[in-house]
């Protein structure tokens, strides 16, 4: 099987054995840039064969990798570290997460440059922590519980930020024992692809990379050598993966977006709390899974917050994330053709446009534009409220008092984060118990932390990823019971004497 170190866009290619490969499937996609609709490369289509090879080689490097010391493994991953953190690539793979999905060129550099620490935390976490002693309940025996991994894992990945969320669930999992096989979204397979040739000093087959599309996703799932799955986009795929993983007895990890709330207090600092939800909202085109899409602001400092949140929305320059734009295009036509849907229908229903709710006029003619959005006077059973929107629009409903925006942000079938600003000490803490949801943010929106489990409630996921409980999603327990001296039991079979009987209260029959 002929294989290079040099990616090359142009040509379909996957990642295997430490190198670019072709593949066998003939099926290919043009991967479209969607600023200014043009090609950026080609993919392939991975399908049957692809994947049985690839589950393969993951096979056979995982058995001698899940052999392989904690010191060794650890050393082996700040390795993947340090490439990351000294790439020469970072410059032109940030050209490329812009071209393929329009991500602002700075926010393409910033998601490069916070990769790495999640290979160091992992690194050292599994070297700390390989099991747990019992207190044994016999005299003599030894008893305890240790890790191991499940195998070859799956990671399907989102197209908003790929290489951050590769690298969040792919470094718990190497560092758990797995091999890892990753399946890109396909808005961002070139990007993730070229990605690949940072773990270049893992062994190979330790890694690989399908391209494809979702028959490739459930192709990995319903393979009999793939032993756990983690999964980042929509509910309603979210949903079918499950049931894949559910169907074999699969662990998956599910993280499935969201419409996140975030409450303004009569407490909050109206200037900062209006610039903090411009970029909560508007931040990568509001293709965040916890940007802020449903605001519930107190009657109160409502004006005022809404006039300061529109005066800064309005600087906001649209445009290719290749130039001097804060905001890029959304990732396709069918993403903006909903965020056009659900403003037309909130304005039908009697929400105001304080701003926004077009395609900016010199972005009419190429690219999926569309102008950074903001609505009053809007309702809690308008279809913005109850879906996700996913896109650059911030739908803002007036409350009468603190509790009511509690309530109201709980009223919804997800759950993933919540953001409040407020000086008040009382409600930070009342928010932070009340709210359903798996992450809080008390006047700091969209903070990740390593070693903090990132994960939903409700709709928004199963498991989590990051932290101590990121790394258990990738290993399984077994329990170990040890007598250093073997003796008999009276308790065995066949029973010694009567008198182990006697000690045994009579039930009498019914």
């Amino acid at each position: 099987m002929p294989s290079s170190t040099r990616f090359d866009p142009q040509e379909p290619q996957l990642f295997l054995n430490g190198g670019y490969v072709p593949p066998l499937a003939e099926a290919h996609k043009e991967s479209i840039n969607p600023a200014t609709l043009a090609s950026v490369g080609r993919y392939p289509v991975c399908a049957e064969a692809d994947v049985a090879r690839a589950v393969a080689s993951a096979h056979l490097a995982q058995r001698l990798w899940k052999r392989t010391d904690t010191q060794t493994r650890a050393g082996l991953l700040h390795g993947v570290a340090q490439a990351i953190e000294q790439s020469p690539l970072r410059d032109e793979l940030a050209q490329l997460l812009c071209r393929e999905m329009g991500k602002p060129y700075p926010d393409a550099v910033g998601e490069l440059s916070i990769c790495a620490s999640v290979f160091r935390y992992y690194a050292e976490l599994a070297r700390d922590d390989g099991g747990k002693v019992a207190g044994s309940n016999q005299a003599g025996s030894f008893q305890y519980m240790r890790y191991e991994p499940y195998g070859v894992s799956v990671h399907i990945l989102p197209f908003n930020y790929p290489i951050l969320l590769l690298c969040w669930t792919v470094a718990a999992s190497l560092a758990a024992g797995n091999a890892c096989i990753v399946k890109p979204a396909e808005a961002t397979s070139l990007c993730t692809l070229q990605f690949m040739q940072h773990f270049a000093g893992l062994p190979a087959g330790l890694l690989a990379c399908l391209p494809g599309d979702a028959q490739t996703a459930q192709l990995l799932i319903q393979h009999p050598g793939t032993h756990a799955v983690a999964f980042t986009g929509s509910v309603a795929a979210a949903r079918a993966v499950g049931v894949a993983c559910a169907d074999r007895m699969k662990p998956c990890v599910l993280e499935a977006g969201g419409s996140d709330p975030m409450i303004i207090s009569r407490h909050a600092p109206v200037e900062i709390a209006a610039a903090g939800c411009v970029n909560s909202a508007f931040l990568l085109t509001g293709q965040v899974c916890t940007s802020s899409e449903r605001f519930f602001v107190v009657d109160e400092v409502h004006d005022a917050f809404v006039a300061e949140f529109a005066r800064r929305t309005r600087q906001l320059r649209v445009g290719d994330g290749m130039g001097m734009a804060e905001i890029g295009p959304l990732v396709s036509r069918a993403a903006r053709d909903k965020v056009a849907r659900l403003v037309a229908e909130a304005v039908a229903q009697g929400a105001t446009l304080v701003c926004g709710g077009r395609v900016p006029p010199h972005c009419e003619q190429a690219g999926w534009f569309y102008e950074p959005t903001i609505l009053t006077g809007v309702t809690p059973q308008m279809a913005i409220m109850r879906e996700e929107c996913f896109g650059p629009v911030a739908a803002i409903c007036r409350v009468a008092d603190f509790d009511a925006a509690l309530r109201l942000a709980n009223d919804t079938e997800f759950g993933l984060g919540a953001s409040v600003y407020t000086t008040d000490l009382a409600e930070a803490m009342e928010a932070a118990e009340v709210l359903e949801s798996g992450m809080v943010w008390v006047n700091n929106p969209l903070i990740d932390n390593d070693a903090l489990p990132f994960s939903g409630a409700k709709m928004s996921g199963l498991g989590c990823e990051l932290g101590r409980f990121g790394l258990d999603a990738f290993r399984r327990t077994k329990m170990v019971v040890l007598d250093h001296q073997p003796r008999m039991h009276a308790w065995w079979l066949p029973r010694p004497d009567e008198s182990f009987f006697s000690s045994i209260p009579s039930v009498p029959l019914k």
